[in-house]
């Protein structure tokens, strides 16, 4: 018997909703990335669901798992729960469908994901802190009131949704020999893993799918030691879209079946990707879709013995918050070791800080931010401490700067410690 007719969503399944979504998404375009692929040594793709409708693949499963729905259950409305992607997507799909849909989020949602869910038409709750508590909420009212409840992840429906970027994926680069995406409840990884491993199956060839989770939200790796869902204590991670601490049930059963691994990656790694497909692919991605960038960038393959020919990346969404994109790109050019915050104690005289100006700038670094101050409980009378924020090119001329400022006798200590220590 094959593995198609075993697992709980089958290809045809995905193929007819692909049909289904045909008239309603955008197929987004899949672009080669110059710069990732000179540093993994073979060919890189991505595929750009970041510029779907909504700004993420979850429209797909979304419209797929309402499109089904009987006129009486249509009548009832939805019900759902998310940090934004989600919440997007089943908020335009009943939009287009013409269902009325109330929405859970967490109170520290991100408030443009908020406002796109209200502008879609709708109805949104701020409930818990956390997606999970939301969650909770939603079932509760869908068990109130009669509403159907549109899990983000574990159902059937959803899966076969989200499974038809694989197929899309397959048509535009045939050549793909290894497929990485992030991975939160695992409803697109294991839509895709369906469509990539029967139909590659189909055409005689074997296609590696690789899952990855930050590592603070890794929940996925204990459950598939264990074989069995393992909820974790605690999720923090930049990675909102992915921020999930229990896998789903239906994703699972398929993930831990057809996906070759589950990998995870940092926070400094999540933080440089999304500063490399903004400088170097002109992208906007949020931390949840550069996953898989973040595995390229940390050589995670080649750890994990996995040497692709030719990699795709499927960039899932591009919903990023302003104000956290601008935290994120700090801490992206901190870890490559772009931003450089030094602190150091002077005597309060006239010219001290004219030679730390005169030492930085023959450095060739630019100074961004300068913090000069003269009270503090730490501070000795007729000093001064400052605090300066520099632009530098990487590490090696990060310790140049450093070694120029030693070497005149001042002793700058090193206040943003991401990506390693330059000292």
């Amino acid at each position: 018997m094959s593995k198609e007719t075993t697992l709980p969503v089958s290809l045809e399944a995905i193929e007819e909703a692909a049909e289904v979504l045909a008239p309603i998404i955008a197929r987004t375009p899949i672009e080669h990335s110059r710069a990732l692929s000179q540093q993994l040594g073979s060919e890189v793709f991505l595929k750009c669901e970041n510029l779907q409708k909504a700004g993420s693949f979850k429209v797909r499963g979304a419209f797929v798992r309402m499109s089904k729905l009987s006129d009486e259950e249509k009548a009832r409305g939805v019900v759902a729960a998310s940090a934004g992607n989600h919440a997007q997507g089943v908020a335009q799909a009943a939009s287009h469908l013409g269902i009325q849909a109330r929405i859970y989020m967490p109170l520290g949602v991100a408030l443009p994901k908020l406002q796109a869910t209200r502008d879609h038409g709708a109805e949104v709750v701020l409930h818990g802190a956390t997606v999970d508590e939301a969650l909770a909420e939603a079932k509760r009212y869908a068990d109130e009131t009669g509403a159907v409840f549109v899990h983000p992840f574990d159902h059937p429906d959803i899966i076969a949704g989200q499974g038809t970027i694989g197929l899309e994926l397959l048509e535009q680069l045939p050549e793909v020999d290894t497929v990485l995406m992030g991975v939160g409840g695992g409803g697109l990884l294991a839509g895709v893993a369906i469509a990539l491993k029967e139909r590659g199956r189909q055409l005689g060839r074997e296609i590696k799918v690789i899952g990855v989770q930050a590592a603070n939200a890794a929940a996925y790796p204990p459950s598939l030691a264990a074989d069995a869902l393992v909820p974790l204590d605690t999720v923090h991670t930049i990675a909102d879209g992915i921020a999930v601490g229990l896998p789903g049930q239906l994703p699972f059963t398929i993930i831990k079946e057809l996906v070759d691994d589950v990998i995870t990656v940092s926070e400094d790694a999540l933080a440089r990707a999304l500063v490399v497909l903004l400088e170097r692919n002109k992208l906007v991605v949020e931390p949840a879709g550069a996953v898989g960038v973040a595995a390229l960038l940390e050589g995670t393959l080649a750890q994990h013995n996995i040497n692709p020919q030719t990699t795709a990346v499927i960039l899932s969404g591009g919903n990023i918050d302003p104000l956290l994109m601008l935290k994120v790109i700090q801490r992206g050019l901190s870890a490559a070791g772009r931003f450089l915050t030094i602190r150091m104690m002077l005597p309060d005289r006239p010219g001290a800080l004219a030679a730390i100006s005169r030492i930085i700038a023959e450095s060739d670094a630019n100074v961004t931010r300068l913090d000069h101050t003269r009270i503090g409980g730490a501070l000795s009378m007729g000093d001064v401490a400052i605090t300066i924020d520099l632009e530098t090119k990487g590490h090696e001329h990060s310790r140049l700067v450093l070694d120029n400022l030693r070497a005149e006798g001042f002793d700058p200590q090193i206040t943003n410690t991401v990506g390693g220590s330059v000292a």
